[in-house]
């Protein structure tokens, strides 16, 4: 799966609708920027790569699972 990073995602939101499994959701309050933030859950995620695509925030979006990066 893919990892969507908290801190730096600014909640542009490309990511939700150009998922084809719904994978994507808006988190819990604010990341530090002050930004709504989007997560990933792992357990339907595809590992696709359509949100590391479209995303126009670099470093947003990993290709790789790291919980450590991505809070709820």
């Amino acid at each position: 799966p893919h990892t969507i990073v908290t801190e730096v995602c600014e909640g542009v939101s490309n990511c939700v609708s150009a998922c084809p499994v719904g994978c994507i959701q808006q988190g819990s309050g604010k990341n530090q920027k002050g930004k709504n933030y989007f997560l990933i859950d792992f357990s339907i995620c595809i590992d696709c790569g359509i949100c590391l695509k479209v995303c126009p925030i670099e470093g947003a979006v990993l290709p790789d699972e790291r919980s450590d990066l991505q809070k709820s």
